[in-house]
């Protein structure tokens, strides 16, 4: 074992006192030493509950006869850090919690890995960090939280509120209705409802093989989780005496079958930036973008849970969750792709059953021909740009305005908004909000959802180089590539272009000659600021573009080929 390097041998006394003084027997250092990836902390709602999902891991790791050793990830809630600076630290985790948790894997030589994540960069950064290890790991995902009931009867969640934000803002809730609905939208632990990033991710981990099937979406804090924790510990012990890795797990195969459920689902679009950082962390020579694009066509929107429908997070677990999903994906999915389950794809759907047919539509009849996310090529977006077509209205194939610019959400809220610069027909550019321009990348989420409850969702479009919330719908195309601050066309339009947006063939132009596009993109200079040291200033150095996953230089696979 792995930890022999740290328990056998005449050398190796030290490290066994270092051990004693953890309270070790002999017993527990001879057993398989499994590191638990605690993501708990009393800041983030969605890991307020880890620490009692982490005990019952620990139980099931000991009852199959190995030794549970805990440490810590860190976990940033995107919705606190939203409308400020704090935003540009959320992105940055993902690759902090990898990193840390390979420095921790390594320094201490554990056998195998349980990554106990929820919350949107703690999956894709634990699932990294699983890749790049290749020691025997397995993902929990811990479950989604519930909404409420305002005083004035009607059923809000957290996406409501964002809403609700201006809708008071243009007169048509008052400010004591936005109490109402604050103190009432979130009643339990867990990630927030709809399929946002989180809930998109928490299915992508078992679409991907890493989790154990029937584990997303689930309840937070139900009985249901705290079975299949232990479960989980249970399982790691004999992932390790088999030498089951993840590399064997996370291939090309599983990384199609991963994006097929998204497209299915309507996921978020920021799987496509994730899943690429994934493949790159096991070295998959793939592009994800394309493979987004090569299933577009394929693949149809099978679910219409929020902000793609009415339906609620707990309605698709209802329906079956992600194996029912997969179910319905049978004859597109690589059925002998190998999970975390020890059995294939195949085996783990077998007896699946679809147990809400209007929540899960088949593929012949499904809730819309359109894939829940689409990709954009054009002269604005020569590396591509991500829609998430099942939140565009299905009446819209095409969208043409004015561009009215903006460098930053703030200015968009203050000046657009509360000064109405914003009118109907236009198209809001927000810029430099990209992984290196930002640095880290901003979420559009609170401009969006102020549009959104402004009624101007569907009579504007937004087209940013930063990130978007899986929750936002209307007319919202995130992550341009290349990104502003990278020199990508972005960064050079001017108030007033034309920007043609057409959902049917997928395509996003400006309207202005090729040449003098190209002419304005090579004498375009990167922003003149100077950044705080710190963290920031060394992720803006370090970042690669967001089509390779926006992971950091000194590990990027395609650069080191």
């Amino acid at each position: 074992m792995r930890s022999d390097n740290v328990t056998k041998g005449v050398q190796q006394a030290p490290h066994r006192s270092l051990m004693n003084a953890l309270g070790m027997t002999e017993e527990e250092k001879n057993r398989p030493l499994i590191g638990i990836v605690n993501s708990y902390n009393e800041i983030v709602p969605g890991h307020m509950n880890l620490d009692k999902i982490t005990e019952a891991v620990k139980l099931g790791v000991a009852m199959a006869g190995g030794t549970p050793v805990v440490f810590p990830a860190i976990a940033v809630c995107d919705g606190i850090a939203m409308g400020h600076v704090g935003m540009k630290y959320s992105l940055v985790t993902r690759d902090l919690i990898c990193d840390s948790t390979e420095c921790m894997a390594m320094a201490h030589q554990f056998d195998g890995l349980v990554c106990i994540p929820n919350c949107d960069k703690n999956v894709p950064g634990l699932l990294m960090a699983a890749a790049r290890l290749n020691v025997p790991s397995i993902v929990l995902t811990c479950g989604y939280q519930l909404g409420g009931q305002c005083m004035a009867g009607e059923f809000v969640d957290i996406d409501d509120v964002y809403e609700a934000i201006g809708a008071v803002a243009c007169g048509s809730k008052t400010f004591e209705e936005l109490v109402d609905m604050t103190n009432h939208a979130i009643t339990t632990p867990g990630v927030c409802a709809g399929l946002g990033t989180a809930n998109s991710m928490h299915i992508v981990a078992e679409g991907l093989g890493m989790a154990l099937p029937g584990n997303a979406p689930i309840l937070a804090d139900s009985a249901k989780l705290y079975r299949y924790c232990e479960l989980v510990g249970k399982r790691i012990v004999e992932m390790v005496e088999n030498d089951e890795k993840p590399r064997n797990i996370i291939t090309k195969e599983a990384i199609e079958n991963a994006i097929m459920v998204v497209l299915a689902i309507g996921g978020s679009v920021n799987t496509v930036r994730h899943l690429s950082a994934i493949a790159t962390e096991a070295e998959i020579d793939m592009d994800v973008v394309k493979t987004y694009e090569k299933f577009a066509d394929t693949i149809h929107l099978l679910t219409a849970v929020r902000p793609n429908g009415p339906y609620r997070t707990e309605n698709l677990e209802a329906a079956g969750g992600c194996r029912a999903v997969m179910k319905r994906l049978e004859k597109y999915l690589h059925l002998d792709a190998m999970t975390v389950s020890g059995k294939t794809v195949g085996e783990n759907i077998k007896d699946a059953k679809v147990l809400r047919d209007e929540v899960i539509k088949p593929m012949e009849d499904p809730q819309s021909y359109r894939p829940g996310v689409g990709i954009l090529r054009g002269n604005l977006c020569p590396n591509g740009a991500i829609v998430k077509l099942s939140a565009v209205p299905n009446e819209l194939p095409s969208f043409e305005g004015k561009a009215v610019i903006f460098d930053g959400e703030d200015e968009a809220i203050k000046v657009g908004l509360g000064q109405g610069k914003i009118k109907p027909g236009d198209v809001i550019v927000l810029r430099n909000m990209g992984p290196k321009g930002g640095p880290g990348t901003v979420f559009a989420c609170s401009f969006v959802a102020a549009l959104n409850g402004a009624n101007l969702a569907s009579q504007v479009a937004v087209v940013t180089d930063g990130e978007l919330s899986g929750l936002n719908r209307g007319i919202i195309v995130g992550q341009v590539m290349p990104e502003a601050a990278m020199g990508g066309p972005l960064a050079v339009i001017r108030e007033g272009e034309t920007i043609k947006l057409d959902f049917v063939n997928r395509t996003m132009n400006v309207d202005i000659p090729q040449e003098e596009l190209d002419k304005r993109v090579a004498e375009w200079k990167p922003l003149d600021r100077e950044l705080a040291p710190g963290y920031l200033a060394q992720y803006h150095e370090l970042v690669q573009p967001i089509e390779q996953g926006a992971v950091l230089g000194y590990r990027s696979f395609r650069d080191k080929k």
